[in-house]
C-alpha cells in the first residue's frame, strides 16, 4: 500500500517496485519518437491503487520520487498515474487548489522561461495557441495558492508521451494526453493539490 505519513510522502517497497519500471532513461527522454507511432507502455496506465493513510476523496497528491500522481477516491483508494515533473530546482513542492481549468490550452513561457532559454522561448513569448503540438497538450488544470493567486504551474498533457517518467519539465506536472483528459474530467474547481518534496528538497 502507499502512505502518506505526516504529510510527506513514502512509498513500501512492493509499490516502490512497481513504480521502478515506469521510469524511462533521461536518454530515451531526449529522443524524440514519431509521435503518430510511439505506444504508451502498460507500466504508464492508470493504475488503482490502495493508500495505507486515509485521505479526503477528490485530492491531488503528486510524488516527484516516484514520478506518480494520485486522485484521491473512498475506503483508501486512489488512481495513480505516471507522470513528469520539473527537472531539477524548477520542481516547486507545496499546497495548491485548482483555480482554472482549459481544453486544448494556449500557452505562453515565462519570463523566467525565456531568460533560461532564449534561443527556445523567445519565439513564443506572444503565445502559442493550443493545439496538438503545443506543450500543455489536450488539458491544462492550472494552480492557485493564497498568496499569488496563479502561480503559473500547470498540471496539463504533452505532445511528447515519451518523456513521462521523467524530470524534465519547466516546474508544471504533465501527463498523455488522454490521461489528463481523464483526469480533467474528475477534477473540479477548487480541489486541493499537494506537490510533495524531491528527496534532494527534503533532506
Amino acid at each position: 500500500m502507499t502512505s502518506f505519513p505526516n504529510r510527506r510522502l513514502f512509498l513500501t517497497t512492493a509499490v516502490a517496485a512497481l513504480a521502478t519500471p515506469a521510469l524511462i532513461s533521461r536518454a530515451a527522454a531526449q529522443t524524440k519518437p514519431d509521435r503518430k507511432t510511439y505506444v504508451v507502455p502498460p507500466e504508464h496506465q492508470p493504475k488503482l491503487v490502495q493508500l495505507r493513510d486515509q485521505f479526503a476523496p477528490g485530492q491531488i497528491l503528486v510524488d516527484p520520487n516516484t514520478f506518480s500522481l494520485y486522485w484521491t477516491m473512498e475506503k483508501k483508494q486512489a488512481m495513480r498515474f505516471i507522470v513528469g515533473v520539473g527537472r531539477g530546482n524548477l520542481y516547486e513542492p507545496g499546497s495548491f487548489r485548482i483555480g482554472a481549468k482549459k481544453e486544448w490550452p494556449s500557452w505562453t513561457p515565462t519570463k523566467e522561461m525565456i531568460a533560461r532559454d532564449p534561443g527556445h522561448y523567445a519565439r513564443y513569448a506572444d503565445g502559442m495557441p493550443g493545439g496538438p503540438t503545443n506543450p500543455l497538450g489536450a488539458r491544462a488544470l492550472y494552480l492557485f495558492d493564497d498568496r499569488r493567486g496563479d502561480t503559473f504551474l500547470r498540471i496539463h498533457g504533452t505532445p511528447d508521451p515519451w518523456t513521462i517518467g521523467s524530470a524534465v519539465s519547466n516546474g508544471c506536472v504533465r501527463l498523455v494526453n488522454d490521461q489528463i483528459t481523464q483526469l480533467y474530467d474528475l477534477v473540479p474547481i477548487g480541489a486541493p493539490v499537494t506537490l510533495y518534496a524531491k528527496r534532494s528538497q527534503s533532506s
